[in-house]
């Protein structure tokens, strides 16, 4: 009995070093609709670029004029501010419920860790965008928002380090298949993000 109770005692110590080595504040829910809402800015890219053939899954080149490219701009950005705000919400309000600071030492270090790839993988995107690369900024988004999960995981919960993963794996997939790009950028920051959403949440309730 006392063995068991000092491998008990020994578990909860581990389990409280590595609560306080990482944010574990990050909501289940704003996955979700982060995901949500990439799927669908995935349908109105994919209509805005392949106007009159939207639900054609053949390849097809994208010729993209100063209008179309203000369109996806348009698109990405309020994509981007959608979820970047539901999951600061979701997010500041899970961290108050386990009485746990939303910028502390561990979420300063993960932003960090985490925005060091993406800022890097914008600015190439951009190149590639003026470089008229256009089949290749799909592959890259996935490529270095995976690369910024992976890094960032160490001061989060496991299973971003998976998710980045997954994100890399699709990412040269889509460099592979160029020309699909759109489609595995759906499935990456789409279903992938609806998938890490639910397994989160579920997480969370038990």
């Amino acid at each position: 009995m006392e063995k068991q109770k000092y491998i008990q005692d020994i578990e909860a110590i581990k389990d409280m070093m590595d609560r306080s080595s990482k944010f574990i504040s990050l909501s289940g829910l704003s996955g979700v609709l982060a995901g949500t809402f990439a799927l669908v800015a995935a349908y109105l890219a994919y209509g805005t670029i392949y106007s009159g053939g939207l639900y054609s899954m053949e390849y097809r080149d994208a010729i993209l004029s100063r209008s179309t490219l203000s369109q996806l701009l348009a698109i990405g950005i309020t994509t981007i501010i959608l979820s970047i705000g539901c999951g600061i919400f979701l997010t500041t309000r899970k961290a108050r419920k386990m009485n746990q600071s939303m910028f502390d030492k561990q979420a300063k270090l993960m932003l960090i860790n985490l925005a060091i790839p993406l800022v890097t993988g914008g600015v190439l995107c951009l190149i590639l965008l003026l470089k008229r690369g256009v089949t290749l900024v799909a592959p890259m988004t996935l490529i270095f928002y995976g690369l910024a999960l992976v890094n960032a995981s160490k001061y989060a919960v496991d299973a971003m380090r998976t998710l980045g993963l997954i994100q890399i794996a699709l990412g040269l997939l889509a460099t592979w298949f160029i020309g699909y790009g759109l489609i595995f950028w759906a499935i990456g920051f789409g279903v992938m993000h609806i998938i890490y959403g639910i397994f989160m949440h579920l997480n969370d309730r038990q």
